[in-house]
C-alpha cells in the first residue's frame, strides 16, 4: 500500500506537477483550438463582415475621442457640462476644418496638379541620374567586382510601373468603393464620437456588469493599464504628427522646396508610425530635393536633421514619455509583422494592439502564476528537502 501511495507521488511529481509536461498541454489545446476554428471558420465569415464594416468609423472616433477626451474631463471637473463642452467643441472642428478647405485645400490642389503636370520630367531626371550613376567608373568597378547588374533595376522599375498604368483602370471600381467607405465613415463618426464623450467614462462600468462579481476588480485593473496604454499613444502619436509636419512645412518654406505642403502632410501622416515613419517620410523629399539640385539636397538633409533633434530631445520625451515600455526593436518587429498581416490598418495599429495584448497576456500569466502554484519558492523548497543527502550517508554514496 505503501509502495503504490510512492509510486503515485512519484508520477504525479514528474508529469502531473511537471512544469515542461503542463507547458505541452497547454500547448495542445491551444493548437486544437485553433485547428477547430480554423475548419468551421466559414461560421465567422458575417462576423468578419460586421468588423470590417464598424471598425473603420470606431477605431477613427476612438482615436479623436482620446484627443479630446482629457480636454471635456477638465472643463467638467470645473463645472461645465459634458454636452455643453462637446457643442462647442464641435463648433470649433467645424469652424477649423471649413478654413482647412477655403485656405489650405485649393493650395494642397494646385500643388497637386503641378506635380502630376512635372511627373514625366521628374521621371527623366531620376532616369537620366541612374543611368549617368550606372556609367560612372565607381559603380563599373562595383559591378565588375560584385556581378552585380544595376541596370536591371531600372527595367525592373519600368516594368513595375507599366504594369500598374495597364492596372489603373481596372482598379478604378476599387476606387469608388474606398470613396463610399470614406464618405460613409466621414458621416458616421461624429454621432459615435459625441456618445462616447458623453458617455465614455460609464463604459467599463457597464462592461463589468456581464463579468462575474470575483473577477470584476481584476478585470478592470486589466480594462484600466489597457485604456492607459491607448490613450497615451494615440494622443502623443498625433501631437507628435502634428508638430513634425508643421516644422517639416516651415523648413521646407524657408529652403524654398517645391510642393513643401504635400511633403510636410506626408510627413506628418507616416509620422504616426513609430522609428520607421520619420525615414518613410523624407523619401519623396529626398526624391524632389535630388532632382532640383545637389543645394537643395544638401539643405534638406539640415531640415531633416534639426526637426529629428528637435523631436527627439524636445517633443516626444514630453508627448509619448516611456510609459509604453516597449524596446524599440520590439515595435520595429510589431510593426512589419502587423504590416505583412493586416496592410496598412496592421502598421498603424500594430503598437497600441502589442500593447494592449501585452496588458492582457501579463496578467493572464499572473492569474496562471497564483493558482497554478508551479512558480512558488515553497515548492521548489520542499522538493529539496525531499532529496537524500549523499553527503551525510557514506551508503548512499556507494549504492
Amino acid at each position: 500500500m505503501h509502495n503504490s501511495q510512492s509510486g503515485s507521488g512519484r508520477f504525479s511529481k514528474r508529469f502531473v506537477n511537471n512544469r515542461f509536461v503542463l507547458f505541452l498541454l497547454i500547448l495542445f489545446l491551444i493548437g486544437l483550438n485553433i485547428l477547430i476554428f480554423y475548419k468551421i471558420s466559414f461560421v465567422f465569415r458575417p462576423v468578419a463582415v460586421l468588423l470590417k464594416t464598424i471598425l473603420p468609423p470606431i477605431l477613427l472616433s476612438g482615436a479623436i475621442f482620446y484627443l479630446l477626451n482629457p480636454l471635456v474631463n477638465w472643463l467638467e471637473k470645473k463645472g461645465v457640462k459634458r454636452v455643453f463642452t462637446i457643442a462647442v467643441l464641435y463648433l470649433l472642428i467645424t469652424g477649423l476644418l471649413t478654413v482647412v478647405i477655403v485656405s489650405v485645400v485649393p493650395l494642397l490642389q494646385e500643388q497637386i496638379i503641378r506635380l502630376i503636370d512635372n511627373l514625366p520630367k521628374y521621371s527623366y531626371e531620376v532616369q537620366r541620374q541612374f543611368e549617368s550613376l550606372i556609367g560612372s567608373e565607381f559603380f563599373l568597378q562595383f559591378q565588375s567586382a560584385t556581378g552585380f547588374d544595376l541596370s536591371t533595376i531600372g527595367d525592373t522599375f519600368s516594368k513595375q510601373a507599366t504594369t500598374i498604368l495597364n492596372n489603373a483602370w481596372h482598379r478604378i471600381g476599387g476606387f469608388l468603393s474606398i470613396i463610399k467607405d470614406v464618405i460613409l465613415i466621414v458621416a458616421t463618426v461624429p454621432f459615435i464620437l459625441f456618445y462616447l464623450l458623453k458617455e465614455g467614462k460609464k463604459l467599463p462600468h457597464y462592461i463589468l456588469q456581464f463579468v462575474p462579481s470575483r473577477l470584476r476588480e481584476s478585470i478592470y485593473t486589466v480594462i484600466t493599464e489597457m485604456n492607459g496604454q491607448i490613450s497615451h499613444f494615440i494622443r502623443g502619436q498625433i501631437i507628435d504628427s502634428v508638430c513634425i509636419g508643421s516644422m517639416m512645412y516651415v523648413g521646407f518654406l524657408i529652403i524654398g522646396l517645391d510642393y513643401s505642403l504635400i511633403l510636410a502632410l506626408v510627413a506628418a501622416c507616416t509620422s504616426v508610425v513609430p522609428y520607421l515613419g520619420p525615414a518613410i517620410a523624407i523619401t519623396p523629399a529626398i526624391i524632389i530635393a535630388i532632382v532640383t539640385s545637389p543645394v537643395m539636397l544638401f539643405k534638406l538633409l539640415i531640415v531633416w536633421v534639426i526637426v529629428q533633434f528637435i523631436d527627439g530631445k524636445l517633443i516626444s520625451p514630453q508627448v509619448l514619455g516611456k510609459t509604453m515600455q516597449i524596446h524599440p526593436i520590439t515595435i520595429i518587429f510589431v510593426i512589419l509583422t502587423a504590416g505583412n498581416l493586416f496592410g496598412f490598418f496592421g502598421i498603424l495599429l500594430g503598437v497600441p494592439g502589442y500593447a494592449v495584448l501585452k496588458v492582457i497576456v501579463t496578467h493572464l500569466f499572473h492569474w496562471f502564476e497564483s493558482h497554478s502554484h508551479l512558480y512558488d519558492l515553497n515548492d521548489l523548497i520542499e522538493s529539496n528537502e525531499d532529496k537524500p543527502d549523499t553527503k551525510e550517508d557514506p551508503q548512499l554514496i556507494k549504492k
